[in-house]
């Protein structure tokens, strides 16, 4: 396996407008099968935020709001989400350790192992991993966590449930094969994205390999339904095996973030004001700052 360095245009997408940059494109070529020295000591490390965001009138419904969350998303419902990605991956679990908190929030922590490695081809290629029941590669020494995080604005009705998972492997594989079935199994209005690969592995040469597989975004690994559903912005730095992503949703429908409400229950002018406040509370999580008082961003988000 040989290292080309190369610069190449990248392309970023910003809701619509396309703007070229160049950065530079490090990968290896396999050349021949790589015999590695002992194991493959890279680590893999995927951090996976959702955020899911809706409307509740007063603060009556925003604790019903809480109550919801957290029954929807107890820590045996993560379990069993988690357990799946693992599935997903061809991992065996060692130990699960969760716990749902007062007065909200649950975390799990799973333990994984390996079981019998596949041929590295077979999982270098870049491409949608699979919703659950299908197992595609396997995990070496591993975990899965999750943490849930909900609340509500204390004045504006405005509440949000953010969920924040890592998968850190260690092999031939990446845990971003489980993004699909991740993005899926949430009620995802934002998603964002770190991939970093760490660490290196050696050869039978003693030359160090800082990555093992191509990649030049996380994007290659979601399905196209996916990728229709919602914008995508990309921060990559390729020489560092550093990969970012952050996804909004395309198409929001007002009806579907009134909490225990209907659209009928509001007047025209109240409905306004609600889509305001959702496009501002999208808007800050999605850039990460605080608008300014009146401050408009509008993601071209209508919320039909």
């Amino acid at each position: 396996m040989r290292e080309t360095r190369h610069w190449k245009p990248a392309r970023i997408s910003t809701f619509g407008n396309t703007r070229e940059t160049y950065q530079e494109d490090v990968h290896l070529v396999q050349s021949d099968k790589l015999r590695l020295h002992g194991f493959n000591n890279l680590t893999k490390s995927l951090s996976f935020n959702i955020y899911d965001i809706c409307y509740a009138r007063n603060a009556e419904q925003r604790h019903a709001y809480i109550d919801y969350i957290d029954e929807v998303y107890n820590a045996e419902r993560l379990t069993q989400i988690l357990t799946q990605v693992a599935n997903i991956m061809g991992a065996s679990i060692l130990n699960i350790a969760r716990q749902d908190y007062e007065p909200q929030g649950a975390s799990v922590t799973i333990l994984i192992s390996e079981e019998e490695l596949v041929p590295a081809e077979a999982v270098s290629e870049a491409a949608p991993g699979p919703l659950p029941d299908i197992v595609l590669a396997h995990l070496d020494k591993s975990h899965i966590t999750v943490h849930t995080y909900p609340e509500t604005h204390p004045d504006h009705g405005i509440s949000t449930f953010r969920a924040d998972i890592d998968v850190s492997t260690c092999g031939v594989i990446s845990p971003l094969k489980a993004l699909n079935f991740l993005i899926h199994s949430f009620d995802s209005d934002i998603v964002t994205m770190d991939y970093r690969v760490r660490g290196f592995t050696r050869d039978v040469e003693g030359r160090k390999h800082f990555i093992d597989h191509q990649i030049n975004s996380i994007q290659n690994y979601l399905s196209e339904d996916t990728k229709e559903q919602y914008h995508m912005i990309d921060v990559n730095v390729y020489q560092e095996h550093l990969f970012h992503t952050k996804m909004l949703l395309k198409e929001p429908k007002l009806s579907n973030y009134l909490f225990g409400e209907t659209a009928e229950n509001f007047s025209d002018d109240d409905k306004a004001q609600i889509r305001r406040q959702l496009r501002r509370e999208m808007a800050e999580i999605f850039y990460g700052r605080n608008l300014q008082p009146g401050q408009e961003v509008s993601l071209g988000l209508d919320f039909k």
